[in-house]
């Protein structure tokens, strides 16, 4: 019997398997990517933020219910707080009207006398005291009634309380109208503020508050000339509903209009 010879005939593999294959290579490799950088995130500020999301979505079910199992110090299984949404809302709300505030200061040419601020408490506008008063005197100045006329609009819908306050240097006054720095500084956060309710009869008076701190509450040495014009002033503060939902986030101090650092306008001495 002869043997046959057999004829081995080599068949085409199929290779499409490759394309599905490599791009599941690809996603895994991003996979490990994005999980390598999102274990660098701060979990403190991952938990208040999945917090805040998931009260939008009405009560917490959703894809971030538990997006990790690193537990933060004071999570609980409990519905969020809405106050932190309100929180993150009127952050918001308080950056966009310093942005306008600003765009008034800048409008009005007052960058150097006026200077606004994001602080803890709320948002900050102070005045120095020689842009609203006269050295020695209460008494608004002509030229100080423009610019709070177009504040006293901007502060019409808001509900936030509203304090106006006074501070002087250290330097003593005593006058017949003004036994004190006390008196002083009462006495001009007090004609501002009823200049700005009496200007827009669609404020809530009480809503604001009047108060004067004297010499007590000064922000620069009152060793030089320039820092005693800093402490001459009136700040407006538009204080907070809500505590800020991540505390730190958002709290740029003395920051003038059109500056990016934290630092008080250098005034110079006009007592």
């Amino acid at each position: 019997m002869s043997k046959k010879k057999k004829h081995h005939h080599e068949e085409h593999i199929d290779e499409t398997w490759l394309i599905p294959y490599a791009d599941m290579l690809t996603l895994l490799l991003a996979l490990f990517i994005v999980m390598f950088a999102t274990s660098q995130v701060d979990t403190q500020r991952f938990e208040m933020l999945k917090k805040a999301l998931e009260s939008v979505f009405k009560g917490g079910t959703g894809i971030m219910l538990n997006p990790s199992t690193v537990e933060t110090e004071g999570a609980s299984d409990e519905a969020p707080d809405l106050t932190i949404t309100d929180s993150i809302m009127e952050a918001r709300y308080l950056d966009d009207l310093k942005e306008k505030i600003d765009q008034l200061i800048d409008e009005q040419g007052l960058t150097n006398q006026i200077y606004t601020g994001i602080v803890q408490e709320g948002l900050q506008v102070s005045f120095r005291d020689a842009a609203l008063f006269d050295s020695g005197r209460a008494n608004l100045r002509p030229e100080a009634l423009p610019v709070l006329n177009e504040l006293s609009i901007l502060l019409d819908n808001i509900e936030n309380e509203i304090r106006v306050a006074g501070h002087t240097d250290n330097l003593p006054i005593n006058t017949p109208e003004f036994p004190s720095n006390w008196d002083l500084s009462a006495k001009r956060s007090l004609n501002v503020m009823k200049y700005i309710l009496n200007n827009n009869i669609q404020l809530n008076p009480a809503r604001f508050t009047a108060v004067g701190y004297s010499e007590y509450r000064p922000i620069a040495t009152n060793d030089t000339i320039e820092g005693r014009a800093q402490n001459r002033r009136v700040e407006i503060m538009i204080i907070r509903q809500f505590p800020e939902a991540v505390p730190g986030t958002n709290t740029n101090t003395n920051i003038s209009p059109g500056s990016t650092s934290a630092e008080v306008p250098r005034f110079i001495d006009a007592r």
